[in-house]
């Protein structure tokens, strides 16, 4: 819209020029292009920290089990007699972990459980974001007998 200014008799246009536009674009592409890698690393970092989460859970979970039968599942049981009997002596009516269900790990992979341990009475992990073995990064291992250090 444009306004005469009547004491100078110039005229004066409201809104952005076509410059203003181009400089306000330019800074908001820069800013996204610092800002982008930091945003995106955050998901690998909260699957990280709920499957450490996780594994605290299971832990709780295999205590109270031991607790009521007097021993910790061995690893043919595995983390499945947390949620189903098979007519274990002590077994907790519901089970040991809500939903009825061992969850998986955030990257879809089972948790390994290994009973008994090399570590501790048992050993839990997840393989991490790969799905191996090993590996470094976001393809590391978190253990149950490491957890503070990952």
């Amino acid at each position: 819209m444009r306004r005469l200014d009547s004491a100078r008799g110039q005229r004066f246009s409201s809104g952005f020029t076509l410059i203003e536009l181009m400089v306000v674009i330019v800074i908001l592409g820069i800013l996204a292009t610092i800002m982008m890698p930091k945003i995106l690393d955050r998901p690998e970092q909260a699957r990280r920290m709920k499957a450490r989460v996780q594994i605290r859970n299971l832990q709780s979970a295999l205590a109270f089990f031991k607790t009521d039968t007097g021993r910790f599942p061995n690893t043919s049981e595995g983390l499945e007699v947390l949620v189903s009997s098979s007519g274990l002596k002590g077994w907790r009516p519901g089970g040991y972990i809500e939903g009825g269900k061992v969850p998986q790990d955030p990257w879809g992979h089972p948790y390994v459980y290994i009973q008994p341990g090399t570590h501790d009475d048992y050993d839990l992990e997840s393989y991490g974001r790969d799905g191996e073995d090993g590996g470094t990064g976001d393809n590391a291992d978190i253990e149950s007998w490491n957890l503070e250090e990952q």
